[in-house]
């Protein structure tokens, strides 16, 4: 494969070691990489960047990554996004998800976690454009939870944590486990932002 036919990444991070250490990974692994050390430089340079992958941090100063993805939606930039959050922060996770990211990635990241999640954005991007996942699609797979199973996956949606919604459901965080796990099996998916991905795109959680 040429260089120029490599698939390419924008690292959006202002932490320059992390920019270093995963860029060289990302090369070493087929990608192009192209850092960026703040999303205000990043959103000036946009007019005249190749289309890609942005790989996105959420906590920047100047501007936090999720007011760089709604000035990216309020641009028309159709680039996949794969936001970059701190450990546990599911919430701006979520967040991130409802306004597009493809999928989210806890920091410090393993490695094989951020290619994959990269290979099912450039993945998805081609089936996107194929128009793929549709509503009716997505809501197929949700008729197949029970109610119990749908009301743990609305609280990942609202961005709860197990413990939270094993407490707005008065049951204990061991069952919410199960439920979720369970729900997880009959979307056919082994993540969490691939499931949010289905929720979102059958209107749930809007």
């Amino acid at each position: 494969m040429s260089e120029s036919d490599k698939p390419l990444v924008h690292l959006v991070d202002d932490d320059e070691a992390i920019r270093h250490s995963a860029s060289f990974m990302l090369r070493l692994a087929g990608y192009r990489v192209q850092t960026h050390k703040d999303g205000v430089s990043f959103l000036d340079d946009l007019p005249r960047m190749e289309t890609g992958c942005i790989l996105l941090d959420v906590q920047m100063p100047k501007m936090s990554g999720l007011a760089v993805q709604k000035e990216l939606n309020a641009r028309g930039v159709d680039m996949p996004v794969v936001v970059l959050t701190g450990h546990g922060d599911v919430s701006v996770a979520v967040q991130a998800m409802k306004a597009g990211a493809m999928n989210f990635v806890e920091k410090p990241y393993e490695k094989q976690v951020l290619l994959n999640a990269l290979e099912d954005a450039f993945e998805e991007q081609k089936n996107r454009s194929m128009g793929s996942l549709q509503k009716a699609d997505a809501e197929k797979r949700l008729a197949h939870l029970t109610p119990r199973e749908t009301e743990v996956l609305e609280g990942l949606v609202d961005g709860l944590t197990n413990k939270a919604i094993a407490n707005s459901l008065d049951i204990s965080p061991r069952t919410v486990e199960i439920h979720r796990a369970n729900m997880m099996e009959k979307l056919g998916v082994d993540n969490l932002s691939s499931a949010l991905r289905i929720a979102f795109a059958a209107g749930l959680g809007g």
